[in-house]
């Protein structure tokens, strides 16, 4: 369900865009999102999730992730997506298991991923320094409010070279308990290609005094079509 107040900011975010840049495609830069069939990215995944009361207090996992576009679906909206699946492996030689299928689809101007039935815009296009929308605009988390910084930037992640990244600031939140650093890269032709997440409770502004919360680094290492 879109919140109230979201609804109204993201409206006026976007006719804010369209108004003040009528000559460009609202459609445009579409593949910082690459919606064909079998197109994956790879990535290297470090998980951890702490808890000061756990046996294991910091509990960290390394795996790998493979996302890929699949068929198209109707999603639970009427509208016609595709589906995104979630591939993970223990080690590079192990075969890829599905963990998760999402959806995903661009509408108008927004590139929408639903996970775990909660529909995200990921991205919002095209892509410009006065953008801002509601990552959680039509779920009912609290909003995340996401802004560009960095566009068309060149950007080297493990080694690998992109010539025109995008960055998503999510959220850079730092008091007397709570530490939340969140953003993403997304890189032209391929799409999210980084994924920085630390959403953590902390004693008395120490960031390195962790009393519980979750640590997620995704690094691409390769993307292609299967």
């Amino acid at each position: 369900m879109l919140k109230p107040f979201a609804f109204i900011l993201v409206l006026s975010v976007l006719l804010s865009c369209g108004k003040g840049n009528s000559n460009i495609d609202m459609n445009s830069y579409e593949s910082y999102f690459p919606m064909d069939f079998g197109t994956y990215v790879d990535y290297e995944v470090v998980e951890i999730q702490h808890d000061i009361n756990a046996e294991i207090t910091n509990d960290t996992s390394l795996y790998y992730l493979r996302t890929v576009i699949g068929d198209t679906i109707t999603d639970n909206s009427g509208r016609l997506a595709r589906k995104f699946f979630r591939k993970k492996r223990n080690e590079l030689s192990d075969p890829w298991e599905t963990s998760d299928v999402w959806t995903a689809l661009i509408n108008g101007n927004r590139v929408e991923v639903t996970e775990e039935n909660k529909r995200k815009v990921w991205l919002l296009l095209p892509p410009l320094n006065s953008s801002s929308w509601d990552q959680n605009a039509f779920n009912v988390d609290d909003a995340i409010f996401c802004t560009y910084d960095g566009i068309h930037e060149n950007s080297s992640i493990n080694n690998l070279d992109f010539d025109s990244v995008l960055r998503v600031e999510q959220e850079d939140v730092l008091n007397l308990v709570s530490f939340r650093r969140k953003y993403e890269q997304y890189a032209n032709n391929v799409g999210l290609v980084n994924k920085y997440y630390k959403d953590l409770n902390i004693f008395n502004f120490d960031t390195l005094n962790i009393q519980y919360g979750t640590e997620l680094i995704y690094k691409c290492i390769g993307f292609g079509v299967e």
